[in-house]
């Protein structure tokens, strides 16, 4: 098979490469190729990504839990067959709510859309989320709230390469996705860069020797910075006020609602100091402004609100919409975009529309050949979904896709005891996850360079994921398994299974919505365009949003007032906690930590401690730590340095068993978004003797 034109596995920068098959056992051969967004470049988990591909223990066969406890090879009719068998059974005897999915960011656009409509078709469940919810979700309701449509980027990521100021909060891109630091080049010598970070991160190091300033708050007060930002931007008569006018509502009420919050009262909260923001509010209005938020300001109880904040200031500053500057939010999984935009959401039906919209329902009903009436109305966001897990009268039987909960989710521990009380557990994976670990079926799927089908990048562009060799022979897809599934079940509709005719239906449920793919086929992505949503037949696509207006019905974004939480009493003996990511792994670490040479450099979770804490707590640099928190507890390495407050301590989360970072985060999710609170727990540290 000739080298294959493709894109990384990991994260949602989606960088170019194509693939050279060598002879079996040996891995295929990367090779870096020419993209708008990493241009050659990869980071060093995109350069060992083929490394998966001959992991030796991959799940090659489907495997089933046995009398005695253990799973066992199994053939696919045997699998297949008892898993619709307790599917119906749950249905009949406990409701279409006794079954739930649990689907991923990662999932291609083709498998997130035949998901949604497995499992409100075929299952007749409204109990369906993904691991999107605690990633990006309140991002996207700050999103939808403000300009009525919610995509990461509305402009090309090379919008940035000619940027004078750009305001990252809450995101480690020289980690999480290296390649993108190419496009700060222009900003850092311009002295432009200003960077929100607890930690004295990569990121905010690239801030150092006149590049541009780093912003170090108390964690989890984004918000008040942000309201203390636009009260000097308002004060000193720097906000667009004619674009305010003719373009936005709500500025009055919330010009009114930042009245308190003069620098000196924002230093008292965050410990920003008061001429660091007045500094930085005159420099984002200086001109060619971007302003970009990630995970960091957003997995908090009110990290919708702190969004909004960001985009309350980025409106007053007339970035949103004009040509050479803007306001975007870095998602972070491969597919976070596509993810969120076909149907696997709780509360959405695919084109990104409103599960309780009559027209949006009337429309793909068509599409899926049902009565409206049939498809159930909204579910519950993930974190609630978690928790009905083997509760009486709720989830007995689940259904893993592309995920990792009991890593991932907050409370993992509480995950996994409510896991094992299921009656039935099926995980699709390549790997036997901790998660797939507790299953009673584990079915093994495609890898990325296995299948054919398309992602969305964090700017919107729709791009093509292409087969570079074969899966092994055992390995079946996601589609086919839901299409095999549906028809043991009955379904009332049709379940294709050819990825380019899911495709297809897709881009015609789409049809209309905000997110509309009804211009796009696999025939066109394959021409290489630049295929940026929404692509309605006919158009060209849409590579820079709210131009000329925004997508609520009267073309304005709306400005929405917010207000902090009351400061939070800290008890004695407790730090705050933030979690993260590594250069070397990703998400859960079921990918990355198979990997021989990213495990080699990061083995394990090592708790990031600021010297004069350490010194305080009896800490040493390479010693063990415990780290309590009001549920349970983490055991892991000490690295002692200053690139982070002395009021903080971080720990990363792509560790299992007692490494996991979610062992000790809580369950607490924000109202309007269903995140929840992974960026500050409150915690105690301690040595850990070695005997």
């Amino acid at each position: 098979m000739p080298a294959a034109a493709t894109h990384c596995p990991y994260c949602a920068f989606q960088c170019a490469m194509s693939l050279e098959p060598r002879a079996a056992p040996a891995a295929p051969v990367v090779v870096g190729r020419d993209f708008p967004t990493n241009r050659g470049g990869l980071c060093k988990k995109g350069w060992t990504s083929a490394e998966l591909l001959v992991a030796r223990d991959r799940v090659v066969e489907p495997l089933m839990r046995d009398e005695s406890g253990r799973l066992v090879p199994t053939d696919w009719d045997t699998a297949l067959d008892r898993i619709a068998g307790c599917l119906a059974a749950s249905r009949r005897e406990h409701g279409a709510d006794s079954v739930a999915v649990f689907g991923g960011g990662g999932l291609t656009n083709e498998k997130a859309y035949l998901l949604g409509k497995f499992a409100r078709l075929a299952l007749g469940t409204s109990r369906i989320d993904y691991n999107g919810r605690f990633c990006m979700s309140s991002a996207a309701a700050a999103g939808n709230r403000a300009f009525g449509v919610d995509r990461g980027l509305p402009f090309p990521v090379t919008d940035l390469d000619d940027a004078e100021t750009i305001l990252l909060l809450g995101s480690n891109v020289a980690e999480t996705m290296p390649p993108f630091v190419a496009h700060l080049a222009h900003t850092r010598a311009a002295g432009g860069l200003v960077v929100v970070d607890p930690r004295r991160s990569a990121t905010a190091r690239l801030t150092a020797d006149g590049c541009g300033i780093h912003l170090q708050p108390v964690p989890g007060t984004d918000l008040v910075l942000l309201l203390g930002l636009l009260h000097v931007v308002i004060q000193e008569g720097l906000a667009d006020e004619g674009y305010l006018r003719d373009r936005t509502t709500g500025f009055e009420e919330v010009r009114r609602s930042v009245n308190a919050w003069w620098p000196e009262a924002v230093q008292a909260r965050t410990g920003v100091p008061a001429d660091d923001i007045r500094r930085v509010a005159r420099r984002l209005a200086g001109g060619r402004t971007y302003i970009l938020t990630g995970r960091g300001v957003e997995q908090h109880v009110d990290g919708t609100d702190t969004a909004t904040a960001a985009i309350n200031l980025a409106l007053a500053l007339g970035l949103v919409g004009s040509p050479a500057s803007g306001y975007g939010t870095l998602t972070g999984q491969g597919n976070g975009q596509g993810g969120r935009e076909h149907g696997q959401k709780a509360d959405q039906l695919p084109g990104y529309r409103s599960i309780s919209d009559p027209v949006a329902r009337a429309m793909v009903a068509e599409v899926w050949g049902v009565d409206p009436g049939s498809i159930p109305g909204p579910g519950v966001p993930a974190v609630q979904l978690l928790d009905e897990i083997g509760r009486p009268g709720r989830v007995r039987c689940l259904l893993v896709h592309g995920s990792n909960v009991v890593v991932s989710a907050p409370d993992a521990g509480r995950v996994r005891a409510a896991l094992e009380r299921l009656e039935l557990l099926v995980v699709c994976d390549f790997f036997l996850s901790e998660t797939a670990e507790l299953a009673d079926v584990v079915l093994p799927v495609p890898q990325w360079a296995e299948e054919e089908g398309t992602m969305t990048s964090l700017e919107g562009r729709v791009i093509r994921r292409r087969a570079a060799l074969a899966p092994p022979p055992l390995v079946r897809s996601e589609l086919w398994i839901l299409a095999e599934l549906a028809r043991r079940l009955g379904s009332p509709s049709e379940f294709p299974v050819d990825p380019a005719v899911v495709f297809d239906e897709l881009a015609r449920a789409s049809r209309g919505g905000p997110a509309d793919y009804s211009g796009l086929s696999h025939e066109l992505l394959d021409t290489e365009v630049a295929a940026y949503w929404p692509f309605p037949v006919g158009s060209a696509g849409t590579p820079r949003m709210f131009l000329d207006r925004f997508a609520h019905s009267d073309g304005r974004a709306r400005l929405v007032v917010v207000r902090p939480r009351a400061a939070e009493p800290v008890a004695d003996g407790t730090i705050a906690l933030v979690t993260g990511r590594l250069l070397e792994h990703y998400q859960s670490g079921t990918q990355s930590r198979r990997v021989p040479e990213l495990r080699a450099a990061a083995p394990g979770a090592r708790l990031e401690v600021h010297p004069a804490t350490a010194a305080r707590l009896g800490l040493v640099d390479g010693g063990l730590a415990s780290v309590r928190g009001a549920l349970a507890a983490v055991v892991c390495r000490v690295n002692v340095t200053a690139d982070i407050r002395l009021d903080t301590v971080f720990l990363p989360f792509h560790f299992p068993h007692d490494e996991s970072a979610n062992l000790v985060t809580v369950a607490a999710t924000d109202p309007l978004s269903g995140m929840p609170e992974l960026k500050r727990t409150t915690v105690r540290v301690e040595p850990v003797s070695v005997s």
